[in-house]
């Protein structure tokens, strides 16, 4: 467990002077997959060409579409000149947290959740290909 998640106390409730509270809790680990409300995540937004020069957008009226934080286009220009070999360079990621985890640690633990996926898709895939040779 990382330290930072057990900085802050939670409140459930304010008592005054003399007040008593009597109550039984029950605590149940669960996942995103489950049900949205164990998802940390409220929020992601994804972008990789920020001025549409890609034309992967089609914009029907391109001056009604609001400019992206990221471009680097002038005030009066709506789109960048098409490149049709052009390729994405830079990604930009937004990822907005419900508040029971930092932004930073849910995009490190996505990224390391990836990492061990992929590592065990290798490792099977591995194991079949090994397989079929020994049975050919």
């Amino acid at each position: 467990m990382n330290a930072l998640m057990w900085e802050k106390d939670i409140l459930i409730v304010k008592l005054a002077k003399g007040q008593e509270l009597k109550f039984r809790a029950f605590a149940r680990k669960g996942i995103g997959k489950e049900h949205a409300k164990w998802n940390p995540t409220c929020g992601v937004a994804f972008e990789y060409d920020p001025d549409n020069a890609f034309r992967h957008t089609l914009y029907p009226i391109k001056e009604e579409w609001p400019k992206s934080e990221y471009s680097e286009l002038r005030e009066d220009q709506y789109e960048a000149p098409f490149d049709p070999s052009g390729k994405p360079r830079k990604f930009f990621m937004t990822t907005e947290s419900s508040g029971a985890l930092k932004p930073e640690n849910i995009v490190l633990t996505g990224l390391s959740v990836l990492k061990n996926k992929l590592s065990n898709l290798q490792t099977q895939l591995s194991h079949e290909i090994q397989a079929d040779v020994l049975t050919i």
